[in-house]
Parts: structure tokens; C-alpha cells; sequence
């Protein structure tokens, strides 16, 4: 196999490969890409999320600092007074576990109340909790739609639609293509018992946005149910960080509510909106959510608590805009393609993986941690290096990567310029 032009896709099912042969193949794919300095994944860091993270690398006797756009702590709560105090209480008051699935002993107070929240937070009546993000959309999926039904998919949804439409029919379209959407839900009007159009609010390698009343209309249009994943854009968008809904006033338009905590609310875990009916059948027959445990009263009230920073100190939205706004345009004066990003996630596209690959490396040595995008992850012609701002990024900090892109510009001509 030409590592050059590899994927991590290429090794999920080897033809004539054991899994044990199959895992041997992959590593000395990833040799390949450590010996080049590109594997700049599963980095170990040694101090909290922040705008800045001490990882330990191989080889290396001393952590060593860098400016941090890996992480989706988008308001910084995570390192918020407020919310670690309410994590030490929460020890302190109910210990460190929960212990039992929801149905059976693990359904606590402090979970009705952060369901009732964040049922409350979207101007809804009723809420579920999941223990991630991902299972929020999988496992709710997968329990709405059988061989009878269809999901109609945005392209670029997140990889955690596509587990939970496993076991349905699927169709796709072109991302954010409206016609193309149309032309399904005319095309399935009438032969499936559930029509579900699943989109995000904003999506996770472009930052752009969804046109969500156009959707919103076309489905409705045509007797279809949408769900919207929102993680990217709470605590980002909406004049009080509710996110692309609350921008385009649709609470009460949009059937299914998915989103995380691991994100604005500096916690873990995930929750679904909806009707109490449907909300109520998801308890009882979502698996992967009755018959996980429970999230420990720690991560819990951490939630509750960043919710309420989020309303009592709108100041940290504003700061991230500043940042956001600051960046942007030092990328755009540099030459640098950022597409129709409109959110705190800030794409440099670059097109060819390995040159991709390489200017992430060149950055990481001048002191910036940022993603390489690459195949599967989006297409083999749309590698990008993808970053997320966070309200306490400091300007001197975004000036220094600034500083940096021009430097592996000038090396590697990534820039219009």
C-alpha cells in the first residue's frame, strides 16, 4: 500500500486479514506518519483545557506549552470558578457515582433537574440525558427508525447520524443543497412510515450554518419530521447562546433537539429535546440510554452550573466574538480560504492531505496545536486544518498563530496569496 496516499479508512476492513493482521498493517501505517512528524494524534496533555495545554511528547524530559484550538470549550467554563465549585459540592453531597441505569436506581434528583433545564433552556416541556454526546444521536436514531422508515441526511452531519441509521434506509444530500432535499422528500413522500430530515445547526469541519427555516419549511412541507444537532452552535449563537434555533426563532418547529454537554457546558454527556410522548418511548426503549449508568452528579451539576453562567455573564459570548472576529480576519488578510464559517469553528482549507498534513506539523513547532482534517472526515480533495476559538484566547495568543500560518505559508505557498 502507498502510505502517502492512505487513509485511516483504508485499514477498517482488509480483504484477507485477520483482525490481528489488520491491526499490524494499520501500525506500520501509523510508524509511517509518526516517522514524518503527522501524527499529531492522541497527544498527551499534562494541564486543564485552556487556551493554552502542556502536553508531554515522546522524547521529551519537560511538558512543553502550546496554543490551544483542539478544544471545543468554546466559552471556557471548564476552568470557570462557579462551575468547579459546583463539582467539588456535588462530591461532597452525593459522592462520585450514580450506579445504576436510569430505570432501575440511577435516575437522581440532580438528573430531573438538569433534564427539566435543559428541557426549559429550548422552551420546551420535556428533556432525556445520555452519557455522551454521540449516543444522544445514535442511540436515538436507531430507536426511531426501522426498515420501515428514512433519514434524510445532510452530507456533513457527524459521524454519530450515520451509526444510528444503520439499521434504517438512508438517503443523502448535497450539504446545505435545498433542491436536492426537496427532490428526496418529494421522491419518499409516500413510501416509508417515517420521513426524518437530520441536519446540524452548525457543522463541525466548516463552522458554517444550516439554512434552517428553509428546512424546517421543506420538511414540514412534505409530512416529514427534522432534527437539529445544535452542539456547535449553543453557547455560540442566539442573542442568549441558544444557538441557530434561537437566531431563527423555530423552538417550537423542530421536532428533535440533540446536542452535547461536552462542549459550551464544560461537562459530558448528551440530551434530547422533543414532545414529552416521544421523550417518554425514548426512556423506555433507547437502549444504549437504558441500560448505560447514569452521569456521575460531578458532571451533572457541572452542566447546571455552566448553564447558568451562560445567562449570568453573557460577557464570555461577547468576548468569543471579539476573538472570532479578530481571527478571521487576520486569516482572510493572509490570503487563507476560511469557506462560510460562521461560528467559533475557523477551517484553513488547504485541499492536498499531505501539505495539509505537513503545515500542521510546521505549526506545532512554532508553539500552535491545531487539527489536521483529512479523509474520511471530509473528502480526499477537502483536507483542512481546523480550529476553535475560545472566548479566553487571549489577542496575543491568536496573533501568535497568526504569526505562524505566515511563516508555513511563506514555506509551503498554502495562502491565495
Amino acid at each position: 500500500m502507498d502510505y502517502s496516499k492512505a487513509s485511516f479508512k483504508d485499514f477498517e476492513n482488509i480483504p484477507d486479514q485477520n483482525m490481528v493482521e489488520r491491526a499490524m498493517s494499520f501500525n506500520d501505517y501509523l510508524n509511517y506518519l509518526d516517522d514524518k512528524g503527522h501524527l499529531n494524534y492522541r497527544l498527551e496533555n499534562s494541564s486543564g483545557c485552556g487556551p493554552e495545554l502542556s502536553l508531554n511528547l515522546k522524547g521529551e524530559t519537560k511538558a512543553k506549552k502550546y496554543v490551544n484550538f483542539v478544544s471545543n470549550d468554546y466559552l471556557g467554563l471548564t476552568q470557570h470558578p462557579d462551575v468547579k465549585k459546583a463539582a467539588i459540592e456535588a462530591v461532597h453531597h452525593y459522592g462520585t457515582g450514580a450506579g445504576a441505569s436510569p430505570a432501575i436506581g440511577g435516575h437522581f434528583s440532580f438528573h430531573q433537574q438538569l433534564e427539566d433545564k435543559i428541557a426549559s433552556f429550548f422552551k420546551r416541556k420535556s428533556a432525556m440525558l445520555y452519557t455522551t454526546g454521540y449516543t444522544a444521536n445514535s442511540a436515538t436514531i436507531q430507536s426511531l427508525l426501522k426498515k420501515e422508515d428514512i433519514a434524510i441526511l445532510d452530507m456533513a452531519v457527524h459521524a454519530s447520524v450515520y451509526e444510528g441509521c444503520l439499521h434504517s434506509n438512508v438517503k443523502t444530500f448535497l450539504h446545505n443543497n435545498l433542491q436536492q432535499l426537496e427532490e428526496i422528500l418529494k421522491r419518499v413522500k409516500d413510501q416509508y412510515r417515517t420521513k426524518l430530515v437530520i441536519i446540524d445547526g452548525v457543522y463541525s469541519q466548516d463552522g458554517d450554518l444550516a439554512p434552517l427555516k428553509e428546512v424546517v419549511s421543506l420538511t414540514h412541507k412534505y409530512d416529514a419530521f427534522v432534527l437539529v444537532d445544535d452542539a456547535h452552535g449553543v453557547g455560540v449563537l442566539g442573542s442568549t447562546g441558544r444557538g441557530l434555533i434561537e437566531v431563527c426563532d423555530l423552538f417550537d418547529q423542530i421536532d428533535i433537539i440533540t446536542g452535547t454537554f461536552s462542549k459550551t457546558f464544560a461537562g459530558l454527556g448528551g440530551y434530547v429535546v422533543a414532545d414529552p410522548e416521544l421523550i417518554r418511548f425514548l426512556k423506555f426503549q433507547s437502549r444504549q440510554h437504558l441500560f448505560s449508568a447514569t452521569m456521575p452528579p460531578s458532571t451533572a451539576m457541572t452542566v447546571h452550573s455552566a448553564m447558568d453562567v451562560l445567562e449570568k455573564e453573557p460577557e464570555w459570548m461577547t468576548k468569543l466574538w471579539e476573538n472570532i472576529n479578530h481571527y478571521k480576519k487576520g486569516l482572510s488578510e493572509l490570503g487563507f480560504d476560511i469557506g462560510t464559517t460562521a461560528s467559533a469553528i475557523i477551517p484553513v482549507k488547504v485541499g492536498d492531505p499531505a501539505l495539509t498534513a505537513e503545515a500542521v506539523r510546521m505549526l506545532f513547532d512554532a508553539g500552535i496545536y491545531a487539527n489536521c482534517i483529512i479523509y474520511p472526515a471530509v473528502s480526499r480533495k477537502d483536507a483542512r486544518i481546523r480550529m476553535a476559538l475560545m472566548a479566553t484566547h487571549t489577542i496575543e495568543q491568536l496573533d501568535r498563530a497568526l504569526t505562524a500560518f505566515e511563516f508555513v505559508d511563506k514555506k509551503l505557498q498554502l495562502s491565495r496569496n
